[in-house]
């Protein structure tokens, strides 16, 4: 579960004949997520290191999903460990964390800087507990070659998506060829799965803490999923396929149409990438007659209550999230910036000229509920999703289920 990466400047300076070696002041421990490129974050750690004399920052990885890195974060603030200082959190978790006191407020500080959706995220009844790492959100990756050969624009409707699936299959004749890869196992991204062909009809999950659930949309909804599976357009073991499937799919040429969050975009333009040039990215479609909606990702900075260096970790958290440490990682690790004037910076373009298009869908996603019982939400819809694309019910025992369960959640 955990990798430890050491700098060694101090040794490099003792054998070049510099200072003897010393034991730092302040040793820190971040926490990153194994999926968002530590040794990205480990070149600004060392920038940080170098500003800041006698503080050593090492970095522990976990999980390559949201769902393994809480399952782990939960066991350690639970015992009240003093080893992790700062810790990345889904944008779903500073809610949660702040409820159980597990981290610590920036007192006083101003979140103007940062895109709405994540001074909000990270703002709890008035108090800022977390800071922003990086933005996310889910979008429709598509083969540009493809829809370009056959004269066909990127789909503003599912509708559109499958007709464009029947064209391109019907001339192509490649029986490998997926028309959409997407997300069904009971993971994290399911959740979203169900939400947003939800959210395109108009309805909402829950207002000002209470549920306000439409079952109609929501069958809606989870038929729609389990159409791609009937008619063929997506794999019959689709309720087996989580976030990196898709992205592997993809990035093989075995998908015509993929949803996924932002970190699969540099992963399909890599060497290994038999679709690197050829992928357009656009906003998610939308149910007929409805609104085009996404989902809104992104991780934040935390520090842990339990952190015997709270000021110092709360400083490291500042650079962190600071608009220099995320030019930084837009630039060399393709993430989406908190800040919105980046999204226009040359350097940024000039890297990941798609950020371009991409501040209109971060704007525009809406998120997950945010409450303290976040993770029975969770669980009851992606375990929903996962059985009706399994095929083990119904969509509209479905929406029945997911109805009954949140309605003892949310209160």
């Amino acid at each position: 579960m955990k990798t430890t990466f050491a700098a060694g400047a101090m040794l490099s300076a003792a054998l070049l004949g510099g200072a003897p070696l010393a034991h730092a002041d302040t040793e820190l421990k971040v926490f990153v997520s194994s999926q968002h490129q530590p040794d990205v974050w480990r070149k600004v750690l060392d920038q940080y290191e170098a500003a800041n004399p006698g503080t050593k920052v090492t970095i522990e990885t976990g999980g390559n999903t949201s769902e393994a890195q809480v399952q782990y974060l939960n066991t350690v603030m639970t015992a009240k460990d003093t080893a992790l200082d700062v810790l990345i959190l889904d944008v779903i978790r500073p809610a949660q964390f702040a409820a159980a006191g597990w981290t610590s407020p920036f007192d006083g500080k101003d979140m103007s800087a940062y895109l709405p959706a994540y001074s909000e995220a990270n703002t709890v009844d008035g108090k800022v507990v977390a800071l922003p790492a990086f933005a996310d959100a889910m979008f429709l990756y598509y083969r540009k070659d493809l829809l370009e050969k056959h004269g066909i624009q990127p789909p503003k409707t599912w509708d559109e998506l499958k007709a464009a699936v029947k064209t391109i299959n019907g001339a192509e004749k490649n029986p490998d060829l997926q028309g959409l890869s997407f997300q069904g196992k009971a993971i994290e991204g399911a959740v979203c799965t169900f939400l947003l062909p939800y959210w395109s009809q108009g309805k909402t999950l829950v207002d000002n803490g209470r549920l306000n659930f439409d079952r109609d949309a929501a069958e809606k909804s989870l038929a729609l999923w389990k159409s791609f599976v009937d008619e063929g357009m997506s794999k019959k073991n689709i309720a087996e396929v989580a976030t990196d499937d898709t992205r592997k799919e993809f990035q093989a040429g075995d998908a015509i149409f993929a949803v996924n969050w932002s970190y699969a975009w540099a992963q399909s333009q890599g060497k290994d990438s038999a679709v690197a040039g050829k992928v357009g990215v656009a906003r998610l479609p939308a149910m007929t007659g409805g609104e085009q909606s996404t989902c809104l990702g992104g991780w934040e900075w935390g520090v842990s209550a339990y952190s015997t260096h709270q000021d110092e970790a709360k400083k490291l958290v500042e650079y962190l999230s600071g608009k220099d440490s995320s030019k930084y990682m837009a630039i060399n690790g393709s993430l989406l910036p908190t800040y919105g004037d980046l999204y226009k910076d040359a350097d940024v373009l000039k890297a990941a000229p798609w950020f371009a298009d991409a501040l209109q869908v971060v704007e525009t996603a809406k998120p997950r509920p945010v409450t303290p019982r976040y993770n029975e939400v969770s669980e009851t819809i992606r375990t929903t999703v996962n059985a009706v694309l399994a095929g083990v019910m119904t969509p509209e025992d479905g929406a029945a289920q997911i109805e009954a369960r949140l309605k003892r959640v949310l209160r």
